[in-house]
């Protein structure tokens, strides 16, 4: 029987003078959390803390680098006089400076591993969200699928799915009458988003090798979780397509894994940064989606942690699945921040020993209101926190560590070159070049044509052509020379008198 792992330690309470250490229960970290706070409060380090706690229990963790410092979980830390002072004051003990086992992502393959998924398995509500198309424009999508399907072409890349699109312009009168109504302006619509998308770098996203999900969940032979972070500082400029990537792969990990009900500890932790990009503008089927994901994906033992400024950013039916929460310091400056600390005290567990609106504006850096869940899943009253350092560097790494990283990925391998099979665009050439040349091609002979073209071959010999003389011309020209002739003049004299009966 495996040993249960270490609860995490979050950090020390200071809510009053016999508040103790603040830690995670691993049993519980699939009960998923939420790490909140205004820019430059510690939300970063905090989740590194909390990646790092994850990794050394042997949990693998995906999360999204969006401001470029996450990328320091990969190389050890340096303890200057404030951090050691730091690790004395909370109590951390056997801390010392080390990297984790890191394999950098990256969408557009320059600061990490290419990160693929075929436009199959994308599907066409999320490409409709990514190509940000109107309700009639993704009807049509949805019907380019549909015809993809039924005539077995394998939609891979960006390519094949322009050329199935110029398939339904091309056939647009059959499919809307066995489909639905296809206009050629939603096809012109749509064939001008995936060009906006391939310009941002979008093209690089689809294709093959696809990501298979095993990758993301990893151990090293020393029992410890692997770290996937994913290059995001260029991806979030582009917000529709970093939410609808993440969306994607959360869903892809709830419908591939297996229910294992409540694990000792998470089979992976899912660590989704920015997150109202996720909810901003989102049609309500699609938040429909994200509040299912959430609520059954626990019980396929992933731990899903949101990561964004105001808790308020995620909807109300998800936030109150978010058991273990870490709430940095907010700024009530304008009415909208007003409301964000109320909302921010309102979803805490009270601590009669603290006042929690007020406490959120008094934070300061490095310092968070902690409430985790406890045994039985009750969550804890909420502490005044002094969140632990990571053992890594807090800040960036220089090309070099993360080249030397990237060399000894246990996946660079697979996922670097790129492969191209035959799919719809290709499978589409080959029927229009089949067509042509079968167009091109000079009719077939019967036997029938055969006859008639000997008896042409004759007619041709006897009678000639325009530039050929036929046999009876030769013999017209042969015999009027003769006839010019004095000896022809005689035949001709006796042929005459042979005929009318003349003497000789």
């Amino acid at each position: 029987m495996a040993p249960t792992p270490d609860p995490i330690l979050v950090g020390k309470a200071v809510t009053s003078p016999s508040s103790g250490q603040v830690f995670l229960q691993p049993r519980l970290g699939n009960r998923h959390g939420l790490v909140a706070g205004a820019t430059g409060t510690g939300k970063t380090v905090t989740l590194m803390t909390l990646a790092e706690g994850f990794s050394r229990i042997g949990v693998p963790v995906f999360m999204a680098d969006v401001k470029g410092d996450v990328a320091g979980l990969a190389v050890p830390g340096t303890v200057g006089e404030k951090l050691q002072a730091r690790i004395e004051q909370i109590g951390v003990e056997g801390y010392v400076s080390e990297g984790n086992p890191v394999v950098f992502w990256d969408l557009f393959g320059k600061l990490g591993h290419p990160v693929r998924a075929t436009v199959s398995e994308i599907g066409p509500t999320l490409l409709s969200r990514m190509l940000e198309l109107n309700d009639t424009q993704s009807g049509v999508l949805d019907i380019a699928f549909k015809l993809a399907d039924d005539r077995g072409l394998l939609l891979l890349e960006l390519d094949d799915l322009r050329a199935l699109l110029n398939l339904v312009a091309e056939e647009r009168k059959t499919i809307s009458t066995e489909y639905g109504l296809v206009s050629t302006p939603s096809i012109g619509a749509i064939q001008r988003a995936l060009l906006r998308l391939e310009s941002d770098g979008g093209e690089m996203f689809f294709g093959e090798p696809a990501l298979e999900l095993s990758d993301l969940m990893r151990t090293t032979t020393d029992g410890r979780g692997v770290i996937n972070i994913l290059a995001a500082d260029s991806l979030v400029l582009k917000p529709r397509l970093y939410s609808s990537f993440l969306l994607w792969l959360l869903s892809e990990l709830f419908e591939q894994l297996p229910e294992v009900g409540d694990l000792d500890k998470p089979k992976l932790v899912f660590v989704f940064d920015e997150a109202h990009l996720l909810f901003e503008d989102a049609p309500p089927a699609l938040q429909q989606r994200v509040e299912q994901v959430v609520r059954i994906i626990r019980s396929k033992g992933v731990g899903v942690y949101f990561c964004s400024q105001f808790p308020d950013d995620v909807p109300d039916d998800i936030l109150g699945q978010l058991g273990n929460r870490v709430q940095h310091a907010l700024r009530a400056f304008t009415p909208r921040d007003q409301k964000a600390v109320r909302t921010a005290a309102q979803t805490f567990v009270a601590n009669p020993a603290l006042d929690v609106a007020e406490a959120i504006g008094q934070l300061g850096t490095g310092e968070a209101l902690v409430s985790t869940l406890q045994d039985k899943g009750i969550p804890m009253p909420v502490e005044r926190t002094l969140v632990a350092p990571p053992r890594c560097r807090m800040g960036a790494i220089t090309e070099a560590e993360r080249a030397q990283v990237r060399a000894g990925s246990p996946v660079g391998a697979k996922y670097d070159t790129r492969a191209d099979r035959e799919s719809a665009e290709e499978m589409l050439a080959k029927k229009v070049e089949a067509a042509t040349e079968k167009a091109d091609a000079p009719p077939a002979k019967s036997i029938e044509d055969d006859d008639v073209g000997f008896g042409d071959a004759i007619r041709n010999a006897v009678f000639g052509t325009k530039r050929r003389q036929g046999m009876v011309e030769t013999m017209a020209k042969q015999t009027a020379r003769t006839v010019g002739s004095k000896i022809g003049r005689q035949i001709l004299r006796g042929l005459l008198g042979g005929v009318f009966g003349g003497r000789r």
